[in-house]
């Protein structure tokens, strides 16, 4: 599998920084918020996941600064998975991230490996006419039949990633019959179809959440997400499917194993 992974601007918090005014040399000081983000991630690494921390009133006493600062670097944490906050409940520190290497595994197959209960919610089944982008990737004729597939994944009943599918209609005939929530399809491919996934493409960027996804996920509308968009084909090369799945961020991170070029034999 090739995995791309584009650039992207992304803020990083540095420890200091210089001052270009000429004839100053001094170091700005850091942000209030982000003294206090270090303070909360030193009490967060004597807490088990779960564990619930002070609330703002109090944090904001315990550090002197006000609660809007607090706000802030408890914003900050939850964004990079470091803390769950739930609303009404209070703040807590979040469990590890699920770590899923980039391999051409099923969703089933890789939660199987890290020990965790999965479950797939099927949102919907559809055919749509194939446009411009779909008909190249699945090389077919445009306004050809294409079978949609949309499913929630779910983990330790915790919603991860939103997954939508795009196959060929024609090649792969009673497959919408043959779906339902937690059937593999990869498994419904082989074992029905004689079809197996050789190798596929992927690329990573990282997306604000759109309203539809941030309900389905459980964040709030804007939160990061990153977007996988995957292009397999078969051994003879052939396309298999194009997918597109919104993972949260705050509770994946993905391994890759790299290797120079030319290494492989």
């Amino acid at each position: 599998m090739v995995t791309k992974i584009p650039m992207a601007k992304t803020a990083v918090a540095t420890t200091a920084q210089a001052a270009s005014t000429a004839g100053e040399g001094a170091d700005k000081p850091h942000p209030k918020y982000y003294v206090v983000k270090g303070r909360l991630a030193e009490m967060l690494a004597g807490l088990s996941p779960g564990e619930a921390l002070p609330p703002e009133r109090a944090l904001a006493e315990i550090f002197s600064t006000s609660r809007t600062t607090v706000r802030q670097a408890l914003h900050e944490l939850t964004i990079e998975g470091r803390l769950v906050r739930r609303h009404g409940r209070g703040t807590f520190a979040a469990p590890p991230k699920v770590a899923q290497p980039l391999q051409l595994t099923s969703y089933t197959e890789d939660m199987r490996r890290q020990g965790l209960a999965s479950r797939s919610r099927l949102l919907s089944v559809s055919y749509v006419r194939a446009d411009e982008g779909l008909a190249e990737r699945l090389q077919l004729r445009r306004g050809a039949r294409v079978l949609r597939i949309s499913r929630l994944r779910l983990a330790s009943e915790e919603p991860m990633a939103i997954e939508t599918t795009h196959l060929e209609a024609a090649r792969f005939p009673g497959l919408a019959r043959l779906l339902g929530d937690s059937v593999s399809l990869y498994a419904v491919l082989s074992e029905r179809y004689g079809v197996h996934l050789a190798r596929a493409e992927e690329t990573i960027e990282t997306v604000p959440a759109a309203p539809l996804e941030a309900g389905l996920l459980e964040v709030t509308v804007g939160y990061p997400l990153m977007l996988l968009s995957r292009h397999s084909r078969d051994r003879s090369g052939r396309p298999i499917e194009w997918v597109t799945s919104f993972y949260r961020g705050d509770r994946y991170k993905f391994v890759a194993q790299l290797e120079p070029p030319g290494t492989r034999t």
